[in-house]
């Protein structure tokens, strides 16, 4: 294959197999996360409490769990995209799209992806598995291909804990596409999931449009399915704040939401938004490192705050939605 060809399929959002990999020269001890906010919480401990390092007294200890972070072994590919991404291949074989904590959209982009996707998970949704990846300096150093542009000048990718996504194939076997026609849109098979992600951005205002990626689960499958992808603009990027308007979080193609004809069609994640217990938020938070947003846990708690808050205010902000923009839910019965 030509670069030239190669190029036209990255545009398309393709991932075309790549040959030239860089691999770590031994496999490494894992590390176990059991400080500084790897934990998940128990019903009497305070986030706040835990996130902040303090002491737990006994009879109230958060209940200890094994999280391991995800070793880089093989850089892959770099990814298009403002967070500039990078394909790589972990310790366990699947492959991740990483984002580094000195990407140009701010390292609360990581908090974001990994708190939102936890989250989506928990309401069912299509989300790629989110996981902390180690990125050894080794790797960086012997990769030419990690680093993150800013402006004119290249920087080294940062070592350490950074986020990512499990890509939902393998990459070097399966094209994953970013646009599908129309014809092969309305056929996919998980399509009310959009419905549903609607119901997620809402309540996390997410102020980019909603992404996603479209996938064969099997070289011998006829139909797509959908991964939304791409959550780091929730809770508006790097802000933490909720600055809500009719149309954020939508999918650019009506088409998706062509079965919607009441907010019923919202079902059944509007009702498991309602019923999610208010301690997985703080269950949530704790799989983030702390170094991903600076250590403020006043402001991670406030964000959780606003969010139990908005679980309830869901349902008024599609109406609105609705009301502002009818033509994107052609289907939506009078009065429904």
């Amino acid at each position: 294959m030509t670069r030239s060809e190669n190029d036209r399929r990255k545009f398309r959002g393709e991932f075309a197999p790549r040959t030239a990999v860089v691999t770590h020269p031994q496999k490494r001890v894992k590390k176990e996360f059991t400080a500084n906010g790897f934990f998940l919480l128990s019903r009497d401990v305070n986030i706040a409490t835990v996130l902040s390092g303090a002491t737990v007294k006994r009879g109230v200890a958060p209940t200890q769990t094994s999280r391991m972070a995800k070793e880089a072994v093989e850089h892959i590919r770099r990814l298009k995209g403002g967070a500039q991404s990078h394909l790589v291949r972990c310790e366990d074989g699947y492959y991740y799209v990483v984002k580094f904590k000195n990407n140009p959209q701010g390292v609360r982009i990581l908090a974001n992806e990994m708190l939102a996707c936890k989250l989506a998970l928990a309401l069912g949704l299509p989300v790629p598995q989110p996981e902390v990846v180690e990125v050894s300096e080794w790797l960086i150093e012997h990769t030419p291909e990690l680093y993150i542009l800013w402006g004119k000048e290249r920087v080294r990718c940062a070592s350490g804990f950074q986020f990512g996504s499990r890509f939902p194939c393998d990459p070097l076997r399966n094209p994953v596409y970013d646009f599908l026609p129309d014809a092969q849109l309305a056929c996919v098979t998980n399509r009310q999931a959009f419905a549903g992600m609607l119901v997620f951005d809402k309540w996390t205002c997410n102020c980019d449009s909603r992404q996603s990626v479209f996938y064969r689960p099997s070289p011998a499958a006829a139909q797509y399915v959908a991964a939304m992808v791409d959550q780091g603009f929730c809770f508006n990027a790097g802000e933490w704040s909720f600055p809500d308007a009719p149309l954020r979080g939508m999918y650019s193609r009506t088409l998706v939401y062509s079965d919607v004809n009441s907010l019923d069609s919202f079902q059944p994640y509007l009702g498991r938004l309602e019923h999610l217990e208010e301690e997985f938020l703080e269950e949530a938070a704790s799989s983030i490192p702390p170094e991903w947003y600076d250590g403020d846990t006043d402001e991670l708690c406030r964000l959780l705050g606003e969010l139990e808050k908005r679980r309830r205010t869901v349902a008024e902000m599609i109406m609105a939605c609705h009301k502002s923009a009818p033509q994107s839910f052609p289907n939506w019965r009078n009065n429904a």
